[in-house]
């Protein structure tokens, strides 16, 4: 969430935090701040090492047949590439090319490389490393769903911090007591200021444990498309960062996208239309057009929406003025359409806290839960907002105020699926299953 009176008031980071980097191919995990003259150190003594930061999967089309791998190096690297075996087996299967996208915004040039994997075998275990020339990284995981079997998900609110110390920590308690998931989802406003490239490594030191084992879905927020002067520009820094599946967009590729994980379609929409529209126009119209064409193409058992911005208006503590209702930009125009395409779970973030609606259907509640489930994921970084929203009457449930961090993790079966909040400590606040009529 983002206005004026929020943003003056914030503390942002003025030192650089330890980020990691991965060292590996027989060494562990170095951390450093630019500390140049330990990783001279290192390389000297390990030689054959190929040291990358940042070492992400993210989603893919079709997640049981391929994976994006993006990482980052200190230094240009030339002639990488990576390898893939099966679990257990020592032949290399197929090596893939590496792409380089760098970049340079925040006044910092970025050494970012890309390798698409794909013609991978759903329900296989593989293992990827990167080389370049005699040096490597250490083996990494990587898993292929196949159609039909269970699995669990986490879900992360907007991580959004002035310091990132909560959210590394929710991450990390997470991941912890999570490490079976198959994928995780970040629900946008990844960082506070989209142009400040310190946000951006500290919000990826938040999941460094679990980005390189399993594939992350990122949503785009508001923030995201903040300068550091706190003016709206184009979302370079997230476009760059994550290169989700096409959608077959000229002019907003990767600002929204599909993908499918097992049984569940996935859409993940963009909601700053407002703030895109300074710049190009269209990005509403045509994502409509979109959804009704990709739910054509790509029916699963389940469908579920992941959207940054929230579709109810809520009242507000101390203006009297402001009325409960629909959010008019978002809710009355996606829900209709979510109620047509019969979307089963709308997940949304933006107002940092957690609320459980229930099943709404032409704007009204449904006691025979008849439309789609919606839940506000509520707040993983420190930037809250107690007491601030007024109970909307279609909140079932809502945690305590004033609200602490909290993440979700969504279990998908043939039967149903699972939806439960947490706070930071591993306690249970909220728990609703969804099931097929």
């Amino acid at each position: 969430m983002a206005n004026n009176d929020t943003m003056n008031r914030r503390r942002f980071i003025k030192t650089a935090a330890a980020t990691g980097v991965l060292a590996l191919g027989g060494a562990a995990l170095w951390k450093f701040g630019g500390l140049g003259a330990l990783r001279d150190t290192a390389l000297h003594q390990f030689p054959g090492v190929l040291y990358v930061e940042r070492l992400r999967q993210i989603v893919t089309e079709n997640t049981g047949r391929g994976r994006v791998l993006m990482w980052e190096v200190t230094s240009p690297i030339e002639q990488q590439t990576v390898e893939v075996r099966v679990q257990g087996e020592a032949e290399i299967m197929r090596r893939y090319a590496v792409t380089d996208e760098g970049f340079t915004d925040d006044s910092i040039e970025v050494y970012q490389y890309v390798a698409e994997l794909d013609r991978l075998m759903p329900g296989t275990r593989y293992q990827y490393r990167i080389t370049s020339g005699g040096a490597a990284t250490d083996w990494q995981t990587l898993y292929t769903p196949t159609g039909g079997e269970p699995y669990k998900m986490l879900i992360f609110p907007d991580s959004q911090s002035s310091d990132y110390t909560d959210w590394k920590q929710l991450a990390h308690l997470a991941w912890a007591r999570n490490t079976d998931a198959q994928l995780f989802a970040c629900m946008g406003d990844l960082v506070d200021n989209g142009e400040d490239r310190l946000q951006w490594t500290e919000f990826f030191v938040g999941v460094k444990e679990m980005q390189r084992s399993i594939p992350m879905a990122p949503v785009m927020g508001n923030h995201e498309t903040y300068n550091r002067d706190w003016k709206v520009r184009l979302p370079e820094a997230y476009l760059h960062y994550f290169d989700t599946p096409k959608n077959g967009s000229k002019e907003f590729d990767r600002y929204y996208y599909s993908f499918d994980y097992g049984d569940v379609h996935y859409i993940v929409l963009c909601t700053q239309q407002k703030e895109i529209d300074a710049f190009k126009s269209g990005l509403l119209a045509e994502q409509l057009a979109w959804m009704r064409r990709d739910l054509k193409a790509h029916r699963k058992r389940w469908n579920v929406v992941l959207m940054h911005k929230d579709v109810l208006q809520y009242r507000i503590n101390g203006r009297p003025e402001r009325e409960e209702g629909i959010d008019e930009d978002n809710g009355r125009v996606w829900m209709p359409v979510f109620d047509e395409l019969a979307i089963d779970v709308v997940f949304s973030a933006h107002l940092h806290t957690y609320r459980n609606r229930g099943h709404l259907y032409h704007f009204a509640k449904t006691p025979d839960k008849k439309g789609p489930l919606y839940i506000l994921t509520g707040v993983a970084g420190n930037v809250r907002y107690p007491n601030l929203w007024i109970d909307h009457a279609f909140d079932e449930v809502t945690l305590p105020q004033p609200e602490t961090d909290n993440y979700l993790t969504m279990t998908v079966t043939h039967e149903a699926l699972e939806i439960a909040c947490f706070l930071p400590d591993g306690t249970e606040m909220d728990r609703v299953r969804v099931t097929k009529r």
